[in-house]
């Protein structure tokens, strides 16, 4: 049953929390969501000791039954609706929605490692029936090893989410992102093994050498191998009809990386010059590092280091008929082998495409219920050598927008979820902690734009537009004729930083606090006064300025997500108006998420909303700079000419954009001190030109919990190499008495 209640506009400010008894609280609650995530280490992380060859471990116990009584168990926070008098509560309150940073770790004492393996009740009956290989045959050699956050958990039942249609495809990538060949821990600052065991820097850092695990298999129980390493890069990345240029991230000053096959078990990464960053670059939310189920993703097709060969070489020229591909691609409804690959090599979108993921597709996420199911060779375990993860199925129930994703979670009706849950609705998830049966959690996030106005500097469609997208005078007027604290205290509850993209003062790239607020804060006079100065000292009879061309009125398109983690339309809207008072007409348009995208790669945008500010400007830069064809925001043709070192695309004319591209492409090669001093330059261009308009950011995210959802953490970094929740390891996540959940009816709900 949908749940659904009239919200009309709901804005909420933090006046409005204190009418709902939190004053006591909210205090708390922002004083805890200002503390700083974990800065980046200067340095580039330790190299991890290699993974000591098995020893002989303490012996595990059995597999937990689904009906086994509970080990002692962490006490869940408790609900925040009761009768607790509100200055007493706000401490505790506080402390309940911004815990403690935490998350599963991977265990590598010898003297930890099981021995001895047990399995899920689902997976020892396809045993039993001589249908699945016994679990010992389907572990690699040397499994990772997870110690649960709190306790060992128990086997079974469905993880309820809510998802927004096919371009939500992150929903589960996030979650399934420890298929990365290396990864880092929950605090996002520690570099750890994942699917590969462990690597070997060589002494002049040009050969990355990685380990892989010997008898890891893929979820239809073939070998993973270095031969799915080699054929990703052979045959996939170096095919220019698949991959038609190379990630920057696998060059160091312009030049191209390669990989090479040292045995079964063992390839090198090697480059031409010393490569510092290269591990970062693995670890982090990157193509190169992207794991398979974001890398064979429309995301980003193609990327992540590697691909199940043996599934497929059957739809691939190189080995197969060609006859056999156009039956193939008849079949499937495409136009050429080109487009089945991507489809085959989808596991959103098909079942049978083989995973490394702790759960693999049932039924596709172009259905009303995208399904998953656990992957009975997964290749990580707990420390009493149960195989993981501990919970059958995740099953993500399409809605047709936010608000009905935002109800369920309060009807009770979602197990766990922060995507797509809405900080302006905080009091009302609060008001509804007991009836729903959940807690709510704030993660606080570093990054410093939950909302930036991305603009494309290769627009061409409307020289007119394209003349005044390119002018930073004039884009420096449009930011400066935004009210921040006014979306701040609408769309943020007040717990935002309202500011440029420029990092937290107290980061360590930080080029000092005023770029914080240089040509960020609202002064509609000196906006208006820019524009003026410009050329757009003319205005229609509304007071909307004129274009320059005879051609009426200046018109400023601003596309936005539709469903997406923000009601980035209704913010435009406001600032809509804001710009009003500067005479600029602003026209949103709301677009469902795969066709904005598509416009965007296709130059064809004004200016595109999305998130900014990130805290690894060197992993994932993208949002910031026109550097990645994938999301090419700030101008797609310049994002080609970047990537494919000028092979494609068109070089920028601004001066300063390409003195920011070069100290960019400068980086990979430099060791940490002289990369942080780069960082700052960068920032300081991209501020002062504003090519990214910074809004509000170091917002927390809302997190539902129901309580029947065990090993979840207080907090949970939000650094972007995280993938977050992926590094606290959702696999280790397990339902108390799977199954019993019971829903909540909606006209239960309160909506105060």
């Amino acid at each position: 049953m949908e749940s659904a209640f009239n919200r009309g506009d709901l804005v909420v400010s933090r006046r409005r929390l204190l009418t709902v008894g939190l004053s006591a609280a909210v205090v708390s609650v922002l004083a805890a969501c200002s503390q700083p995530a974990p800065a980046a280490p200067p340095a580039a992380p330790t190299q991890p000791s290699q993974p000591a060859p098995t020893a002989k471990p303490a012996a595990a116990t059995q597999a937990p039954a689904a009906a086994a009584a509970q080990p002692t168990q962490a006490s869940a926070p408790a609900p925040a609706g009761g009768a607790t008098p509100a200055a007493a509560a706000g401490n505790q309150l506080g402390a309940q929605l911004v815990g403690k940073l935490e998350g599963a770790t991977i265990v590598t004492d010898p003297a930890k490692m099981p021995t001895k393996f047990s399995e899920a009740p689902m997976l020892a009956d396809l045993v039993k029936a001589g249908q699945l290989p016994p679990v010992e045959q389907r572990l690699p050699s040397e499994p990772m090893v997870l110690q649960p956050l709190r306790e060992i958990g128990q086997y079974g039942g469905t993880w309820r989410r809510a998802f927004t249609g096919p371009a939500d495809g992150e929903n589960m990538n996030r979650i399934m992102s420890v298929d990365k060949l290396i990864f880092v821990d929950y605090t996002g600052v520690n570099i750890v093994p994942s699917l590969a065991k462990g690597w070997n820097v060589s002494e002049d850092g040009k050969t990355i050498t990685v380990m892989l695990r010997k008898g890891a298999k893929w979820s239809d129980g073939e070998p993973f191998t270095a031969d799915d390493m080699v054929f990703w890069y052979q045959d996939l990345y170096l095919n220019k009809e698949l991959v038609p240029s190379g990630t920057p991230e696998f060059s160091v000053n312009g030049k191209q990386g390669t990989l090479e096959k040292v045995d079964d078990y063992t390839v090198a990464f090697k480059f031409q010059d010393p490569y510092p960053l290269f591990l970062d670059m693995l670890s982090g939310f990157t193509t190169i590092g992207a794991g398979f189920s974001l890398g064979s993703t429309t995301n980003g097709p193609f990327e992540g280091g590697y691909a199940p060969a043996h599934y497929l070489k059957q739809f691939h020229p190189k080995y197969t008929d060609q006859a056999q591909i156009d039956q193939a691609v008849a079949a499937a409804g495409v136009d050429n082998w080109v487009s089945l690959l991507k489809q085959k090599h989808n596991y959103q979108l098909n079942p049978d495409c083989p995973v490394m993921t702790p759960w693999r597709t049932v039924t596709p996420i172009t259905t009303p219920n995208w399904t998953l199911q656990r992957n009975p060779y997964f290749w990580c375990v707990d420390t009493q050598g149960n195989q993981l993860p501990y919970i059958d199925k995740v099953s993500l129930t399409l809605v047709e927008s936010l608000e009905v994703a935002n109800l369920k979670a309060m009807a009770g009706e979602l197990d766990e979820q922060t995507r797509h849950m809405d900080l302006t609705k905080l009091p009302a998830f609060l008001d509804n902690q007991s009836k729903g049966d959940f807690a709510v959690h704030l993660d606080p996030q570093a990054e410093t734009a939950q909302t930036s106005l991305q603009v494309n500097l290769s627009y061409k469609d409307d020289p007119e537009v394209a003349k005044w997208l390119s002018n930073k005078d004039f884009r420096r007027a449009l930011s400066m004729g935004i009210d921040r604290d006014q979306l701040n205290e609408a769309f943020f509850l007040g717990t935002g930083t309202p500011g440029s993209v420029a990092p937290a003062a107290d980061a360590p790239d930080s080029p000092g606090p005023e770029w914080n607020t240089k040509w960020s804060t609202h002064d509609p006079q000196q906006a208006n006064a820019l524009l003026d100065q410009i050329g757009l000292d003319k205005k229609d009879s509304e007071g909307y300025r004129l274009r320059t061309d005879g051609q009426g009125r200046l018109r400023i398109q601003i596309t936005t997500v539709a469903a997406s983690m923000l009601p980035w339309g209704q913010q435009m809207e406001m600032i809509s108006q804001q710009w009003k008072t500067i005479g600029i007409q602003a026209d949103i348009k709301d677009t469902e998420r795969s066709l904005a995208v598509t416009t965007a790669q296709n130059n064809q945008h004004h200016i595109y909303v999305w998130g900014a500010g990130t805290e690894d400007l060197f992993l994932f830069p993208r949002h910031e700079l026109p550097v990645e064809p994938t999301e090419p925001f700030t101008g797609p043709l310049y994002a080609q000419w970047y990537a494919t070192n000028g092979e494609q695309g068109e070089k920028p004319t601004d001066p300063d954009l390409l003195k920011a591209l070069e100290l960019l492409r400068s980086a990979s090669g430099l060791q940490p001190d002289a990369r942080l001093e780069v960082a700052k330059q960068i920032r300081m261009l991209i501020v002062d030109n504003q090519w990214v308009i910074g809004t509000v950011g170091q917002v927390p995210n809302v997190r539902i919990i129901r309580s029947n959802m065990k090993n979840e953490p207080d907090r949970i970094s939000w650094r972007s190499r995280c993938r977050t929740p992926g590094a606290t390891h959702p696999s280790t996540y397990y339902l108390t008495n799977p199954g019993s959940a019971s829903l909540q009816r909606e006209d239960s709900l309160s909506t105060a």
